[in-house]
């Protein structure tokens, strides 16, 4: 499997809820860094599956009614993949939605992913939560 296809299949994953495979494709010891300013870069960087796990998804779940990651571009630099797109949801607490633009940059190494590092719209989402 090319590390392009490594991403699509974790996006595949994530938009099907399955967390199980979406961790599967990650390196144990996996370093992920969620854009300064969004509200989840409180923890920075999350190192591991739990980490992420209870820092990042589980509270992207509780904060938003359909959260969703819709990356629809993927651009291939070998171990470097890029991913452009829109997240969703409506905010639980304020009933505002947001819609932001981002970007993802993954790192692969052996099959794994060993990096990720947000970017995205912050403003659009704060506002969404207040």
């Amino acid at each position: 499997m090319t590390n392009l296809e490594i991403i699509q299949n974790l996006y595949e994953s994530f938009a099907k809820g399955d967390v199980t495979a979406v961790l599967a494709g990650m390196h144990e010891d996996i370093i992920w860094n969620e854009a300064e300013n969004f509200p989840y870069a409180d923890r920075n960087p999350y190192v591991g599956h739990q980490a992420i796990l209870e820092g990042v998804f589980t509270r992207c779940l509780e904060d938003w009614e359909g959260f969703a990651a819709k990356m629809d571009k993927l651009y291939d630099a070998g171990n470097t993949v890029f991913a452009t797109g829109r997240y969703e949801g409506i905010n639980n607490l304020t009933g505002k939605p947001m819609n932001p633009q981002a970007v993802h940059i993954w790192t692969v190494e052996d099959g794994k992913i060993i990096k990720f590092q947000q970017h995205i719209d912050t403003f659009n989402v704060i506002n969404a939560m207040t």
